[in-house]
C-alpha cells in the first residue's frame, strides 16, 4: 500500500472503487467484547430455543426489541438497510464483530479501570468479520489488526460528515466519528463503511460489544477450559496465570483476551489477537457441550446474557431472524470455524505500525467469493508441507477426529504430518500449521505468516495436546 498526503481536491487511493461502484454502510447503536458474539449466534439463541416457553418468548422478545438499533445510510440510499436476515436463505450472511474499549458502566469499570482521562473514551479493541457460510457448515472469522495504516472514505455521522483520509489508524476510525457523531451509531458506521472500502465486500450487519458483555457470557457457561503454553504474569490486568490447563471464569478470560504486557507475550495487538481468536473457539466448544434437556436454566441464563450484551443491527433484530439462525447452526461442528489475521507488514513509515501485505488480497478474495479460509486437500498434500490441508483430517480441541484417519503420515521429504495437532513438522525441525502454512513457534503456539513473519493465529490443537495433555 502507498501512502501520501492528501490534497485537498482528491479522494484517498481506494483501488477497490476502481473496478466496484462504492458501497453503502449500515450504522448502529452499540454496546458490549467481540468475543461473545458468535456464542450468541451459535449457541446462545439455540439455548433459548430449548426454552420456548411463551414467557420465555416475551422475555426474548422485549430483549431483542430493546437491542434494535438504527442505521446511518453512507449514500442515502434506504432500499435494504432494514431487511432482516433470512437464516434460511442459502446465502452467506457476513457481519462485522467490533469490541468496544470503554469504561461506561461497572462491569467495565472493573474490568478495564477508572482512570479519570479514559472515562469519556470509547476505542475500537478488536474488530472481526465473521461469515458464515451458506450451507451453514463453515465459520470464517478475520481478524483486523487495529494498528492497521489504512485510507478510509467520507463517513456520514449523526453530526455530519468525516472526510475521506489518507493512512489513518484503523481503530482511530471507531474513535473520531464517535467523537464526531456522539453515538456508537456513528462510530460503527464509518468502521463499516472503512472494511467494505479496504476489502471490497458489502457487509450490511454488525455488533459491537465491550468487556461486561464478555465476562457475562463467560460466566453463564460455567467458565471456560484454556491451555495456557507459558506463564503469564501482567501487572496491568493482575493476570497471574501458569502453564496448563486454566479454568477461567468471565473475568480472568476477559484479562486473558486483553492483555498485551503479561510475561510470554511480545507485547503486540497481533499476538494478543491470536488468543482472542481461541476464546471464541473455546466458547463456542464450551456452550455447545451444554445439554439442552438437563441444563435448561444455564442454557436459559447463556441466552439471556448474549443478547442483553449486544446490540445489533436491524436486519438481526428479530427473535424469529435469531432463532431461524441459530436452528439453521444446530449441528455445526466447531472444527470448522476458520480463524486467521489479515494479512500484514510492518508499515514503510513505521515499524510500529502495519499495513495491508501482498497475501491480504488472497483473504479478501475469499471472503467476497464466500469459500472457507482452509481449502480442502488430501492428507498426502499436508504431509508435503504444502500451505493447505485436508479439512476432512482435522482433530478438534478435545482429540477427537471428525474423519477416521487420525495416523501420522509422512513425506518423501522427510517430514511428518501429525493428524492429532495439525502440525507438520519438517526435517529441519521446523513446526509447520498445516491449515495455514505459517510456522509455529513451539514455545507459545503462535503462528506466524511463513512471508512477513506476523501473526496470523494461535495452534491451539497443537498447544492443548503438547502442554495440557488434551
Amino acid at each position: 500500500m502507498t501512502h501520501r498526503p492528501m490534497h485537498s481536491d482528491e479522494l484517498p487511493n481506494l483501488a477497490w472503487h476502481e473496478t466496484r461502484t462504492p458501497r453503502h454502510s449500515l450504522g448502529y447503536r452499540v454496546s458490549h467484547t467481540v468475543l461473545s458474539v458468535v456464542s450468541l449466534i451459535v449457541v446462545g439463541v439455540l439455548s433459548f430455543v430449548g426454552t420456548m416457553a411463551a414467557a420465555t418468548l416475551s422475555d426474548v422478545n422485549t430483549t431483542v426489541s430493546k437491542q434494535k438499533v438504527h442505521v446511518i445510510a453512507q449514500d442515502g440510499k434506504d432500499d435494504d438497510e432494514n431487511t432482516l436476515v433470512d437464516p434460511y436463505a442459502n446465502t452467506a450472511i457476513d457481519i462485522l464483530l467490533i469490541g468496544q474499549d470503554t469504561r461506561e458502566g461497572a462491569g467495565n469499570t472493573a474490568i478495564g479501570g477508572d482512570a479519570q482521562d479514559t472515562q469519556n473514551l470509547h476505542n475500537s479493541d478488536t474488530t472481526m468479520i465473521m461469515q458464515i457460510a451458506a450451507d451453514r457448515k463453515t465459520i470464517n472469522l478475520v481478524s483486523l489488526p487495529r494498528d492497521l495504516m489504512v485510507d478510509t472514505p467520507s463517513c456520514q455521522t449523526s453530526n455530519g460528515e468525516i472526510p475521506a483520509q489518507y493512512t489513518v489508524q484503523f481503530n482511530s476510525i471507531f474513535a473520531n466519528a464517535y467523537a464526531q457523531g456522539g453515538d456508537v451509531a456513528s462510530a460503527a458506521s464509518c468502521t463499516l463503511n472503512a472494511v467494505n472500502s479496504m476489502s471490497g465486500m458489502d457487509i450490511k450487519n454488525f455488533m459491537v460489544i465491550d468487556f461486561g458483555g464478555l465476562v457475562k457470557m463467560v460466566d453463564a457457561i460455567g467458565g471456560v477450559d484454556i491451555c495456557v503454553p507459558v506463564d503469564m504474569v501482567d501487572s496491568y490486568t493482575g493476570l497471574d496465570l501458569k502453564r496448563g490447563l486454566v479454568h477461567m471464569d468471565g473475568t480472568t478470560a476477559t484479562q486473558y483476551a486483553r492483555t498485551r504486557h503479561a510475561t510470554g507475550t511480545d507485547g503486540s495487538d497481533t499476538m494478543r489477537t491470536t488468543r482472542q481468536q481461541y476464546l471464541i473457539k473455546k466458547i463456542i466448544s464450551t456452550a455447545l457441550s451444554k445439554n439442552f434437556f438437563t441444563q435448561t436454566s444455564q442454557l436459559y441464563q447463556l441466552a439471556k446474557a448474549a443478547l442483553e450484551s449486544v446490540q445489533m443491527s436491524t436486519g438481526l433484530a428479530d427473535t424469529a431472524t435469531l432463532v431461524g439462525l441459530a436452528m439453521s447452526l444446530q449441528n455445526f461442528d466447531t472444527t470448522h470455524l476458520y480463524s486467521q489475521t489479515i494479512p500484514i507488514e510492518p508499515w514503510i513509515q513505521n515499524p510500529n505500525r502495519s499495513q495491508l501485505a501482498e497475501g491480504a488480497e488472497a483473504v479478501w478474495q475469499k471472503l467476497r467469493n464466500h469459500q472457507p479460509l482452509v481449502e480442502q486437500q488430501t492428507s498426502d498434500a499436508a504431509a508435503s508441507g504444502n500451505s493447505t490441508g485436508d479439512t476432512n483430517n482435522t482433530t478438534d480441541s478435545t482429540g477427537s477426529s471428525d474423519s477416521t484417519d487420525s495416523s501420522n503420515t509422512s513425506a518423501d521429504d522427510g517430514s511428518t504430518y501429525d493428524a492429532n495437532t495439525g502440525v507438520i513438522t519438517q526435517a529441519d525441525g521446523m513446526l509447520i500449521d498445516k491449515e495455514t502454512g505459517g510456522t509455529i513457534d513451539p514455545e507459545t503456539g503462535a503462528i506466524r505468516d511463513s512471508i512477513t513473519g506476523q501473526y496470523i493465529g494461535l495452534a491451539n490443537r497443537y498447544i492443548e495436546v503438547t502442554y495440557c495433555s488434551a
